[in-house]
């Protein structure tokens, strides 16, 4: 995590409004201006009012080929794509 561009080494480093933290978030890099700060803890609409998200835009991640919308396998898929299952003529 860096505050101002600064690599922060304790967790108990200060922060406050103009303040801009980078950190890594997922799989990408996160950029966020401190606009202020709360007096308590409340709802994510007041929290998301307290900061500007200056990150870049993500680019679209590819979904995951194997699942292709279909949902859960059925029975029969499953006992069909067993590779171990012996058939009754065997």
């Amino acid at each position: 995590m860096r505050v101002n561009g600064t690599k922060v080494s304790k967790p108990s480093t200060a922060i406050g409004a103009g303040d801009v933290l980078t950190f890594p978030q997922a799989k990408q890099i996160r950029i966020v201006r401190l606009i202020g700060l709360a007096t308590r803890r409340g709802p994510a609409s007041e929290a998301q009012a307290l900061y500007e998200d200056m990150s870049p835009p993500r680019e679209d991640v590819p979904k995951n080929p194997a699942f292709e919308g279909k949902g859960r396998p059925t029975k029969k898929e499953r006992r069909q794509g067993d590779p171990f299952r012996r058939s009754l003529l065997e």
